[in-house]
């Protein structure tokens, strides 16, 4: 089985905190449309006939495409991997987006699946970070997709807001769980260098919050879901049981996904190839009959880190056995020497074959992944 990821990087505006390849450049979305259609062509060996099991539509902004855009997507990329196979399609949406009409449109298309893109009901902290909904526009939008019939619905939060406090992450934790939805993720925010939050950080424009309450307010997280009955599957994802991201769970497990589009990026099992993140550079290629893109090569180090550094961060953890049998016993002994102080500190669990965080080694997790890794 493989996936497919779609990259939309239309944005009417760009949030204060986000570094993924967006655009304003509205006007070239036919052009894009068919570029896209000329990269999916082109590609058509990079899966090697494995059959597509996830797609996904993420972004910049894809509730930005119409629905002569989407039934244009799907045509070819139908005619060429086939969906007959695919379990799960996912939109990534505004609420903004999400009308009664745009709703309705989404329900003719094969989507099953759509995350909403909340990240906070606090009205000050959504005009600050540059989101374009209100929280009663984001209440409506849940409830507008599950009275169109949509039954897999996720959203996204963030927490770690500028100044925020703990009060105010239980309050949205709160709201979100009120909506009955399926999943949730939920990120703590990081500010990524040249994004206008980041610019406001060092400016003391404001407050980053400190390590203590980071911490606090992922320990809440963490009780509030497993009081209401979702599953801790990922570091930062929650699912109802049955309602697992069936196509990040694959990212997670090393399954091959080809990325189309400007900045997407794919994996085969042996490389990783990332497009030109410049939608005029992507679009001028394709239109010119080639890709601009580059490729890297991953030996055994950079495999062997990609594996702990995902299966680490899922609740199963990993199997020792599998790490010996893919990696040989040098790595397998490098990886238990390196784990063995961790799991005096309980920090990481061995179950027999399987090596895991603890509940307490999650709140560390970055640090025991990245000791764990060859450098």
């Amino acid at each position: 089985m493989a996936g497919i990821y779609i990259h939309v990087p239309f944005c009417k505006t760009r949030c204060a905190y986000c570094d993924f390849y967006s655009t304003t450049l509205s006007e070239l979305k036919p052009r894009y449309v068919e570029a896209l259609c000329q990269e999916l062509s082109m590609r058509y060996n990079y899966l090697h006939n494995e059959p597509i099991n996830t797609l996904y539509f993420g972004g910049g902004t894809p509730s930005q495409l119409s629905e002569t855009d989407f039934q244009k997507i799907f045509t070819c990329i139908d005619n060429i991997y086939s969906l007959k196979a695919c379990q799960e399609i996912t939109i990534e949406a505004n609420p903004d987006d999400l009308t009664k009409e745009y709703v309705e449109m989404l329900t003719t298309l094969p989507f099953n699946r759509i995350s909403i893109g909340i990240q906070t009901f606090q009205e000050p902290t959504l005009r600050l970070i540059g989101r374009r909904h209100t929280a009663k526009q984001a209440i409506e939008a849940v409830h507008r997709c599950q009275q169109q019939g949509f039954t897999n619905i996720s959203i996204d939060l963030i927490y770690g807001l500028p100044s925020e406090t703990p009060e105010q992450w239980f309050q949205d934790l709160q709201m979100a769980l009120s909506l009955g939805v399926q999943h949730i993720s939920a990120y703590h925010l990081t500010y990524e260098q040249g994004t206008r939050l980041w610019q406001m950080l060092q400016k003391h424009e404001i407050a980053e919050v400190d390590e203590d309450t980071s911490v606090e307010l992922f320990r809440i997280l963490c009780e509030e879901m497993r009081q209401a009955g979702y599953e801790h599957y990922e570091i930062s994802n929650f699912a109802l049981p049955g309602y697992r991201s069936r196509h990040n769970s694959a990212y997670w497990h090393e399954v091959p996904y080809l990325g189309a589009g400007p900045g997407a990026h794919s994996f085969d099992g042996e490389s990783r190839e990332w497009n030109v993140a410049s939608l005029p550079t992507y679009i001028e290629a394709l239109e010119a009959g080639r890709r601009d893109f580059e490729r890297e090569t991953l030996d055994k180090d950079t495999q062997y880190n990609e594996f702990i550094m995902t299966r680490l961060r899922t609740c199963e953890g990993f199997s020792l056995k599998t790490l010996q049998q893919r990696f040989g016993t040098t790595y397998h002994d490098y990886c238990l020497l390196l784990a063995t102080p961790y799991m005096k500190r309980g920090w990481l669990l061995q179950k027999d074959d399987t090596l895991q965080l603890s509940p307490e080694g999650i709140f560390v997790s970055d640090d025991i992944i990245s000791d764990l890794m060859k450098v």
